[in-house]
């Protein structure tokens, strides 16, 4: 008499959606602390203030391209981040670690994600990080379309980059496309719900919800809506990762959660 062994199942819910919150606030404090913070620093600044949405920096004895710098290391930060997330996501077993796994997969995509489209949101709108770059050093009606376009393109291509990268975490059975919208939909959910919660209590005002916590979240990582429909192009993986629950990274998500809500939604003064 033979016992059937159970088969590969899908990723748990509450253990994906915790580390997506780690993902996004981390990627967040890349972006605002590390990127517009450092550049701050560096480039001869006074940090003043540090949120979930966005970074004062004193640039009274800055000159115009300093502060063209700092607009810029935002992004700069995202893809400097990605790059070595990217890495250490190749050089990391996700049969082994697949909690780890990935973390760094979601981490690397939402970094390239929300680099990409910043330069899509700023041609577009007319505002945001990449529109203080390039205001005052050309007529608008050249750079705004042109960044769009980049923008666009280059969203593109990275989120079907990124969806060639997932298939080591999601197999190649009947559940692998559905194991996919696991890993991509609740995370983007749950990454965005994040990002507005925290905004709310950022004390400039409710506008820095609609064009930095909703537009970088929401918008800047709608790819992982629609990314996974690339996964019938690439190589799959024969078995897939097996995201069980985690305790560990269910705990690493409520703290995180709170720190970015609690800490740097009503904003930090350095």
């Amino acid at each position: 008499m033979t016992t059937k062994q159970p088969g590969p199942r899908l990723p748990d819910l509450l253990t994906v959606t915790t580390i997506a919150l780690v993902a996004y606030a981390t990627s967040n404090v890349v972006h605002e602390g590390v990127g517009h913070g450092g550049a701050c620093v560096a480039l001869g600044g006074r940090p003043l203030v540090l949120s979930s949405v966005h970074f004062e920096c004193g640039d009274e004895a800055m000159g115009a391209l300093a502060r063209r710098g700092v607009a810029a290391a935002g992004t700069i930060a995202n893809f400097i981040a990605s790059a070595f997330a990217l890495l250490a996501f190749k050089m990391t077993n996700p049969q082994q670690k697949p909690h780890t796994a990935y973390f760094l997969w979601l981490f690397t995509t939402l970094n390239l994600l929300m680099g990409a489209g910043y330069f899509l949101f700023s041609g577009i709108g007319g505002i945001g990080d990449w529109a203080d770059v390039a205001r005052d050093s050309m007529s608008p009606f050249l750079w705004r379309p042109a960044m769009a376009v980049f923008g666009g393109a280059l969203y593109f291509l990275l989120a079907r980059r990124t969806a060639q990268w997932l298939p080591s975490l999601v197999g190649n059975d009947e559940l692998s496309m559905r194991r996919s919208k696991v890993l991509t939909v609740p995370a983007y959910a749950a990454g965005g719900v994040l990002f507005c919660l925290s905004g709310l209590f950022n004390p400039v005002g409710p506008i820095l919800i609609a064009i930095s916590a909703a537009a970088a979240s929401f918008g800047g990582a709608s790819g992982l809506l629609w990314l996974t429909r690339f996964l019938r192009r690439g190589e799959r993986s024969a078995e897939p990762a097996e995201l069980d629950r985690s305790y560990v990274w269910i705990v690493a998500g409520c703290v995180v959660s709170l720190i970015f809500v609690g800490i740097l939604g009503p904003s930090v003064h350095l």
